[in-house]
């Protein structure tokens, strides 16, 4: 291995090994893998390019362009040119990915989920701090100021981490002064052989460069045990920017295996996805029926086009009563339900599960109030772990004709509500006209858009789904009609928009299991999402459009006969329950699946914010190196030809000895490029008589005839005197000869010189001879069996 590509290889494990600081703020940690295979492609192209050699400035933006296509491979395909190249679309989803993970960073306590946007935010920021390392350390030789963008990777892991930051700080520094070590090697090997000292043992010769790296190493890990032992004896700095004792409403530590995430859909999709159903919470009422009890976490009303989350709202001291809810009028029937919920002391969420609309809690701890959505947070650290409320709450009725005569919401709501963004697919609004004609008012749409997903439209409630991400994952959704309660809720409230109906989508849990003792069990399975829409003079309202999960609202069935929608179905009975003896035709999860616990488990991957359709990254990749293949495999003998070329007339030789295989090596490039060009070699000649053939087939002007005489005096000096003097300019010499040779020919023979030089065959003779010469070192080294003496044939 060249020293440059040493120290290619040292950059791209000091990257790696800084990026490990990072590994503490996400969960899980399989982005690294990602990374660093992205950054060992990235690493090949450039020791690639600085083989040909390519000028510095472009290698540097070879680099940066093959980054660029394999981050649009890996994260923005669907919007990229043939999924590789990108254009404006792929720009604009990079933007979106990275507003999203810069949410999803303010959101979140420490370890984070590993969101499309976070993961972009890692793999690229690696991509661009290995960039970097490689620019400076190898392409310009400076490893030293290398090491500035590996403390910036390394200080904005230390500043958000909490814990054993000394170690990922002893792995960072351990990389840096491996980088360190390479390049001072590399620069000592270019000056021969190196003077280690007087040989402790007689006989024995020095270790050349040794006795320099030994001492360097020495250095190092001295350096980096005073950094740090040093820091111990200094007073301790606390309450910094990068402070990380987490303060402010809904920090967390987030570990011992607590959902501690702010955003509920990531809550959600783990929730679904596990193999064991685990009890949340407990909760009785007054009333006991809770077969229609949701418990909301939180509300999403924001909605970019990829995915709905949560406004940014502002919050306040929690109050002894709760107002009325926004928009719900005193005609409208209701009753007060007391509900008393215990959590789980392993169930750690940040934001507390209650019906809606609440209208009082008692809790103990640290608790705000978002008057918006009428939700609790924790402040500073503050969750649902084992904690026991209660919680008073309205079961607000209403009835169909209410909900069919509600007067236009305000216009500052409408607006606030109904907005939608640019790259929604047009069939999204379409779907919802078509599916809603005829509707005389908004209610008669919100209950045909239930029906059209919980009934009449062909959707199944199906776990294996592959939907995909951004701005056409609704589009999609609508296509395939395969999901879950996010791919319905989504959908619905996005529908609901284009006709101008408010609307948003609550998280939280769908009614749970009656267990014998009264109580209601609520487990990970119950995770649910569903739309909520606003009706003035009733306020935001239930609905359920997704197949075999909740309740039907009893207000969604019109008075009017001829309603399709379906009979109210029923909670989730326990486990004890016996099954029904006819089980159900429908592919999708039915109630007795539930209650075997039959149901198939959801896949992360059928998200609309997490998903994607079609093969798998490294799938596509695979695909794109192969075609890269069968493109660079027919320009093999060209690359091979002009990589050569430029080992052969860039090298020069210091000794003697370096200045004969200098000399021998230009008058090689020669007659091979002379055979490239129709000159066939004639190896029985001398050098003297080998330049006038050249000089003469090839009809080369004075000139050049004398720049091949003179690298063929060279060459006869090198073999035949005994003190061979050193000719300088023969590199020159032969590329003046090359430009003569190719202005003499024709366009056919340029052009076969070039793409199918005839010089080439010399790797099958290389690759004959050195097969060659492996099978007689193995035959050699096979024992031989002799017969015993005596023993006949």
């Amino acid at each position: 291995m060249s020293g440059r590509a040493r120290l290619a290889l040292c950059a791209w494990a000091a990257t790696l090994m800084s990026a490990c600081a990072l590994l503490p703020l996400v969960d899980p940690a399989t982005w690294l893998l990602q990374a660093a295979f992205l950054l060992a492609i990235q690493t090949g192209v450039g020791a690639a390019t600085r083989r040909v050699p390519l000028a510095r400035p472009l290698t540097v933006a070879v680099q940066v362009l093959v980054t660029l296509m394999l981050l649009t491979l890996a994260f923005v395909r669907e919007q990229a040119l043939v999924g590789l190249i990108p254009g404006p679309d792929a720009f604009q989803q990079f933007g979106v990915l990275l507003q999203q993970g810069a949410d999803d960073i303010n959101r979140y306590s420490i370890p984070a989920p590993l969101n499309p946007g976070i993961r972009l935010m890692l793999v690229g920021g690696v991509l661009i701090i290995g960039l970097a390392v490689d620019v400076l350390a190898v392409t310009f030789r400076a490893a030293a100021p290398a090491g500035l963008p590996l403390l910036a990777l390394y200080s904005v892991a230390a500043g958000l981490s909490d814990g054993a930051d000394w170690l990922w700080f002893v792995v960072a520094a351990a990389g840096y002064l491996t980088l360190l070590l390479a390049e001072g090697r590399d620069r000592l090997s270019q000056w021969g052989r190196v003077f280690g000292g007087a040989p402790r043992t007689p006989g024995v010769e020095s270790g050349g460069a040794v006795a320099p790296v030994r001492t360097g190493r020495r250095i190092g890990v001295v350096a980096l045990g005073l950094a740090l032992v040093v820091p111990l004896a200094l007073p301790a700095m606390n309450g910094g920017l990068l402070d990380g004792a987490g303060t402010g409403v809904g920090s967390g530590n987030g570990g011992g295996g607590t959902i501690s995430a702010v955003n509920p859909l990531v809550s959600l999709r783990d929730s679904l996805n596990v193999d064991e159903d685990r009890q949340v919470l407990s909760l009785r009422t007054v009333p006991e029926d809770a077969s229609d009890l949701y418990l909301r976490i939180v509300s999403l009303d924001d909605f970019d086009g990829t995915t709905w989350k949560p406004s940014r709202r502002n919050i306040g001291a929690v109050p002894d009563e709760f107002p009325t809810p926004i928009g719900l009028g005193a005609d409208v029937r209701r009753s007060v339900v007391q509900t008393r919920i215990t959590a789980a002391d392993w169930y750690a969420q940040d934001w507390l599960p209650m019906p809606y609309p609440p209208s009082g809690v008692d809790i103990e701890g640290s608790w705000r109030y978002e008057p918006v959505g009428m939700t609790l947070v924790g402040d500073h650290g503050q969750n649902t772990r084992g904690q026991t409320y209660e919680v008073t709450s309205l079961d607000v009725q209403p009835t169909a004709d209410q909900l069919a005569s509600a007067p236009e919401p305000p216009p500052t709501l409408r607006r606030e509500y109904t907005q939608l963004p640019e790259s929604l697919p047009a069939v999204v609004s379409e779907t919802a006209r078509e599916v809603t004609e005829g509707s005389e008012n908004h209610y008669q749409q919100a209950v045909k858009l239930q029906e059209y997903f919980s009934l009449t439209g062909g959707f199944q409630y199906d776990t294996q789904v592959q939907v995909g991400s951004g701005s056409a994952a609704i589009a999609r959704f609508l296509k395939d009609k395969q999901g879950f309660c996010v791919h319905f809720s989504f959908a619905m409230a996005a529908m609901a928009r284009t006709l101008g109906i408010p609307a948003r989508v609550a998280v939280g849990f769908a009614p749970g299991s009656q267990q014998a003792d009264g109580s209601v069990s609520v487990s990970l399975r119950d995770a649910h999402a569903w739309p909520e829409l606003y009706f003035e003079g009733v306020g935001w309202t239930r609905f359920e459009p997704t197949p075999t999960r909740g309740t039907t609202p009893e207000y969604t069935q019109p008075d009017t006969p001829g309603s399709t929608l379906p009979d109210v179905t029923q909670p989730t009975q326990s486990a004890s329950a016996a099954p029904s003896a006819s089980p159900s035709a429908s592919e999708s999860c039915t109630p007795e699946q539930k209650k075997l616990e039959a149901c198939p488990s959801e896949s992360q991957a059928a998200a609309l914010t997490s998903g994607d359709d079609g093969p798998r990254w490294y799938v596509v990749l695979a695909w794109i190196l192969g075609g890269l293949a069968a493109v660079a495999i027919p320009l093999a003998p060209m690359l091979w030809r002009l990589r050569i070329r430029a080992v052969r007339l860039g090298a020069h030789g210091r000794s003697e000895a370096g200045t004969a295989l200098h000399t021998l090596s230009v008058w090689q490039e020669l007659t091979d490029t002379a055979w490239d060009f129709g000159i066939a070699p004639e190896e029985s000649q001398t050098p003297r008589k080998a330049a006038a053939r050249i000089v003469r087939l090839g009809q080369l002007d004075p000139t050049a005839a004398a720049s091949v005489h003179r690298v063929a005096d060279a060459v006869e000096q090198v073999l035949y005197a005994p003190h061979p003097r050193p000719t300088a300019g023969l590199a020159d010499d032969v590329r003046r000869v090359i430009g003569t040779l190719r202005s003499t020919v024709d366009r056919g023979t340029k052009l076969r010189a070039l793409f199918v030089p005839r010089s080439a065959v010399r790797v099958v003779w290389a690759a004959s001879a050195w097969w060659s010469g492996l099978t007689a070192r193995a035959a050699a080294a096979r024992p031989t069996l002799r017969k015993p003496s005596g023993q006949q044939s």
